[in-house]
C-alpha cells in the first residue's frame, strides 16, 4: 500500500511539473450538391441528382512536453439516409483519427495510430480534405526534426481480421497460411514503407524527396485445402518536390517515377508538374499558370506492361479540375493526362474572394489515329468568411468534353452539358480549451 501511494504521489508530482494543453473542437460541414457530371460522365437524357451530405466531427487534442494525442470522432451521412426514429445511426460513425506522438529527445519522435498523412502539395500523400470522410492510414511514423530538416519514415501493415498465431486461418479443420487482407489494388495496400525528407535550403527555397513501397494483395488464383490464396505484388513511387518564392513570384514543381508490378504486369510510369504564381495587387490578388503530365498507356495491359502513372493517396480533387473525371477512383491504366491550366484570385470584399480556373486536357499517349484532346473544364469558386470559425463556399464547374472520350466514359451517348454545382457551410468552433503551465519549483 505504501508503495502504491508513493507511486501515485510521484506520478501526480510529475504531471504537475509538466505543461499541459487540452482542446476540444467541433466541426459541422453540410454540403449541397447538384451533379450532372461529377466523377462519372452523365448520359444524355439522364436526370441530374441533388443531395446534402454532412461531416460532423468532435476533435480532441492533448499535448504535454512528452506526448501529443488526437482523437477525431466523425460521422458522415446524407440528409435523409436514416429514419427520423432510427434506433441507431448505421455504420456512418467512426473514429476517423486516433494517434499519439511521443517525443524521444533531440528532435526525434514517433507518431502511431490512425492518422492522415500529408506532404508537400498533397499530390502523392494528402488528407483529402474535400471528401466528407477524408483519407486516413493505420501507420507508425518515426520522425526527426531540426530547424531546417524534417525526416519521416513510415510503416504500415494491414489485415482485415484477427488471425491465428501461425498467420493462418482455420479451413477444413486445419490451419493453413493465407495471405489475407485487403485486395483493392489502387488504394488499400497490404503493407507500406516510405521515407519523406524535406529541407529548407534558404528563406526562398525548400525541397523534398519521397520514396514509397506499397505491397498489394492479388486476387486469389490458387487453392489450398479448398481455400483461395493470393499472392502479393509491390509498386514503388519515388520523386522530388520543390517550392521557390521570390518577392511576388512563386514556383512549385514535382517529378515522380513509378516502377514495380501491378498484378502480373510490369510498371514503368512518370509524373511531372510545374506551376507558377504572381501576386498582382489589391483586387486581382494572384494569377497562376501550370502544367502537369501523368504518363499513359495506349493499349492498357495487353502487352503485360503498364506505363500509366497513378497518384496513389493524394488529394486528387485539388488537381485536374474539380469535376474529378481523372484519377479519383477512375482513369487508372489508361491514356494518362496532360493538364494545362490557369487560375486567378480576385478579392471581392473585406472577407470574400472569387477564384476562376480553366483546364485544357489531352491524353499523354493514344493509339494511332485517335485524337488526343479530351476536353476543357471551367471551375468557379466564391468564398465568404462569416467569422473566425465559419465560412461558406459556393462552386460551379462545367466541362466541355470530347465526344469520343465522353461517350466511352459514359458507356453510351453522353450529355452535351456536364456540370456540377455546390454550396458548403463549414462551422468549426472551439468548445473548450485548457492550458496548465509548468509548476514553479519549490523554494
Amino acid at each position: 500500500m505504501k508503495k502504491l501511494l508513493l507511486g501515485i504521489i510521484t506520478g501526480v508530482s510529475v504531471v504537475n511539473a509538466t505543461a499541459q494543453e487540452l482542446s476540444i473542437d467541433a466541426m459541422i460541414r453540410p454540403r449541397f450538391e447538384y451533379r450532372n457530371g461529377f466523377q462519372d460522365v452523365a448520359l444524355d437524357g439522364a436526370e441530374g441528382s441533388a443531395f446534402v451530405s454532412q461531416r460532423s466531427s468532435l476533435l480532441v487534442g492533448y499535448k504535454d512536453s512528452k506526448i501529443s494525442a488526437f482523437l477525431d470522432f466523425q460521422d458522415v451521412s446524407v440528409w435523409g439516409d436514416r429514419p427520423q426514429l432510427a434506433r441507431d445511426g448505421g455504420d456512418t460513425f467512426r473514429v476517423n483519427q486516433a494517434w499519439a506522438e511521443i517525443q524521444l529527445g533531440k528532435g526525434w519522435s514517433t507518431k502511431v495510430g490512425r492518422q492522415t498523412i500529408s506532404y508537400d502539395d498533397q499530390r502523392i500523400f494528402g488528407a483529402l480534405g474535400w471528401a466528407q470522410q477524408q483519407r486516413t492510414h493505420d501507420a507508425g511514423i518515426l520522425r526527426y526534426k531540426t530547424s531546417s530538416l524534417k525526416l519521416d519514415a513510415g510503416f504500415a501493415f494491414n489485415q482485415n481480421a484477427e488471425r491465428n498465431a501461425d498467420g493462418g486461418q482455420t479451413a477444413n479443420g486445419g490451419n493453413i497460411f493465407v495471405a489475407s487482407g485487403p485486395a483493392v489494388p489502387l488504394f488499400q495496400y497490404k503493407a507500406m514503407q516510405y521515407l519523406h525528407v524535406n529541407n529548407k535550403f534558404s528563406d526562398n527555397f525548400s525541397g523534398s524527396f519521397l520514396f514509397i513501397n506499397n505491397t498489394f494483395q492479388d486476387v486469389g488464383s490458387e487453392s489450398v485445402a479448398g481455400v483461395d490464396t493470393a499472392g502479393l505484388n509491390s509498386r514503388q513511387t519515388t520523386g522530388v518536390y520543390g517550392d521557390y518564392k521570390q518577392g511576388k513570384f512563386g514556383l512549385t514543381g514535382s517529378a515522380y517515377y513509378q516502377f514495380g508490378e501491378v498484378g502480373s504486369n510490369e510498371l514503368s510510369a512518370f509524373q511531372a508538374s510545374l506551376n507558377g504564381t504572381y501576386k498582382v495587387g489589391e483586387t486581382l490578388k494572384l494569377i497562376g499558370l501550370g502544367a502537369e503530365i501523368l504518363s499513359g498507356d495506349d493499349n492498357g495491359t495487353d502487352d503485360g506492361e503498364i506505363d500509366s502513372f497513378f497518384p496513389l493517396f493524394g488529394t486528387n480533387h485539388k488537381f485536374n479540375g474539380y469535376q474529378d473525371f481523372f484519377f479519383v477512383g477512375r482513369h487508372a491504366n489508361t491514356v494518362g493526362l496532360i493538364d494545362v491550366n490557369a487560375k486567378a484570385v480576385f478579392k471581392t470584399g473585406k472577407s470574400s474572394s472569387f477564384i476562376p480556373a480553366i483546364h485544357y486536357f489531352s491524353a499523354a499517349k493514344t493509339p494511332s489515329g485517335v485524337d488526343s484532346y479530351l476536353g476543357t473544364a471551367i471551375d468557379l469558386v466564391f468564398k465568404q468568411k462569416i467569422n473566425s470559425y465559419a465560412n461558406v463556399i459556393v462552386g460551379y464547374s462545367q466541362s466541355f468534353l470530347d465526344s469520343d472520350f465522353a461517350d466511352g466514359r459514359a458507356g453510351g451517348e453522353a450529355d452535351d452539358i456536364q456540370n456540377w454545382g455546390w454550396v458548403m457551410l463549414t462551422i468549426k468552433p472551439n468548445l473548450f480549451k485548457w492550458k496548465k503551465p509548468v509548476a514553479e519549483p519549490a523554494k
